[in-house]
């Protein structure tokens, strides 16, 4: 593959060329040139005039219901989603049926992935079956490629359980990655607590049943010297108890989830499925603290939580509805729309290149001549409309269809390829 992205804005601090207009020649992978008005013979020029780019984006928490529900998605379909997104990289989390519990599941990923434009990075599950009794095969899993653990959407009740793994990750150069909620708190409720549960008549999920499990979290990851990974975190006090965490010397970084930035409660008000999520939807306070936490760097990156769902389990009583949204090709715009006031474009673009990249352990990656070219093109300034047909996910079950958002991903660049 031979190009040229001709009169493009480069947004990389590392870079030479950070906010300079330049034509960058690709080919076979590596960054070639970089510089004005290029022309190599045979290469294809792609007129970038008021378009941008960075090193490519990663996203740390994707759920691709393969294997076990691939009418919901599957990792071909997923991995489309990921790059009409802009995601050079997805972190996949191991719920499936059976889970990412073992070497096989690990290299079925890994074998199903190959080839593609989008890396991905298999999480394994923490516990056998994601069951929270016994410890998965981690070792066997981490020579296989699985990134991390974590049970995903389950978070870990036994605290010994969760003592051990972060003790056996440790021992593996792994980490844990966690979910937040302490169930007999909880209770399997169906929004946030709050006014508005109050208002329409349903039973509260307190911010306090995330932050029992962070705190206990957070003591047991000192214990044992470990790192560990929160994950979709929702709460002010969440934000405080990490912030505390960091400044002590611990070994946690968090993420926050793009619905959790962009939407509050009030959202629920016409008992929008779609809406119901895990993490529960908060309030404009707990979103003016995650703000500030990803301002000051105490959230270290944001994410889309991608979680497909068919009709079926989405379109039914809100009381009975799946948790979960799909979020891959909109979750630029939606951190975007989010940030916009409380941070400039570069400090929302590094949470979702380097940031993530430091959590999973990669090598940081730069737009330099004979630099890997893993690049995300796109327009901060461009308005669009999600239309159902455009939805490369085999799930539609997202609440932003016809709605007009702000900033658009062009293209990737990857792996040789062109996206």
């Amino acid at each position: 593959m031979k190009l040229i992205l001709q009169s493009i804005t480069v947004i990389d601090p590392k870079s030479p060329h950070h906010l300079k207009v330049v034509d960058i020649y690709i080919q076979d992978q590596i960054i070639k040139e970089i510089g004005k008005k290029l022309n190599v013979s045979g290469a294809k020029l792609i007129d970038c005039k008021g378009q941008y780019v960075s090193i490519g984006w990663l996203d740390l928490n994707v759920n691709f219901c393969d294997p076990g529900f691939e009418t919901k998605e599957d990792i071909e379909s997923g991995l489309n989603a990921a790059a009409k997104g802009g995601f050079v990289g997805v972190a996949l989390m191991p719920n499936t049926q059976p889970a990412l519990k073992s070497k096989s599941e690990i290299e079925y990923i890994n074998n199903k992935a190959k080839g593609n434009a989008v890396n991905i990075f298999p999480i394994g599950s923490l516990s056998a079956n994601r069951e929270g009794k016994d410890l998965a095969e981690m070792y066997d899993m981490k020579l296989a490629g699985a990134i991390a653990f974590s049970d995903g959407t389950r978070a870990v009740q036994d605290a010994g359980l969760m003592s051990r793994a972060l003790l056996y990750a440790k021992g593996i150069d792994s980490f844990i990655i966690a979910k937040a909620e302490e169930k007999s708190i909880s209770q399997n409720a169906k929004m946030n607590e709050g006014q508005m549960s109050t208002l329409l008549g349903m039973k509260g999920n307190p911010t306090l049943a995330e932050e029992l499990m962070v705190s206990r979290d957070l003591f047991l990851a000192e214990y044992q010297n470990s790192r560990i990974h929160f994950s979709c975190i929702s709460s002010a006090k969440s934000v405080e108890l990490i912030k505390a965490a960091k400044k002590k010397g611990l070994q946690v970084t968090a993420d926050v989830s793009v619905n959790n930035l962009y939407f509050d409660d009030s959202a629920l008000a016409n008992f929008d499925s779609n809406f119901k999520l895990s993490p529960p939807l908060r309030t404009k306070e707990d979103i003016k603290a995650l703000k500030q936490g990803l301002k000051e760097g105490t959230i270290d990156a944001i994410c889309s939580q991608h979680t497909p769902e068919d009709l079926e389990h989405k379109q039914v009583e809100f009381e009975h509805a799946s948790e979960g949204m799909i979020g891959l090709q909109t979750a630029f715009s939606l951190s975007l729309m989010s940030l916009e006031k409380q941070m400039d474009i570069t400090e929302i673009i590094l949470k979702w290149t380097d940031a993530p990249r430091k959590v999973l352990g990669l090598a940081t990656q730069t737009i330099a001549v004979n630099q890997a070219a893993s690049l995300t093109v796109f327009d901060p300034n461009a308005k669009w409309t999600l239309q159902s047909k455009d939805i490369l996910s085999k799930s539609k079950n997202t609440a932003l269809i016809n709605q007009e958002l702000k900033g658009k991903v062009i293209s990737i660049i990857n792996n040789n390829q062109l996206k």
